[in-house]
């Protein structure tokens, strides 16, 4: 299932992923953000399962915003899976 996520706080505008029905999660894309970082940070978590890319996102701050696009991947991750 395809999923469209508005982050917020951060520089990029719009997260979408698919999670199959074992919680994999694939085909991330980040419309916004600083490109490369964004680039990396989805292919290294594409293929792997929801909670685990939870945990190692969950909580990363970007410039003092008490957020950031990972963080954000991993809030839209939580919302996702429920």
């Amino acid at each position: 299932m395809e999923y469209i996520y508005r982050p917020k706080g951060v520089c990029s505008m719009q997260i979408k992923f698919e999670i199959d029905h074992n919680n994999v999660v694939k085909n991330i894309r980040f419309t916004g953000g600083c490109n490369g970082n964004l680039q990396g940070v989805s292919k290294l978590a594409n293929g792997k399962k929801a909670e685990e890319i939870i945990t190692l996102l969950e909580g990363i701050n970007c410039g003092g915003n008490g957020t950031s696009c990972p963080d954000q991947l991993a809030r839209a991750l939580r919302e996702a899976i429920g």
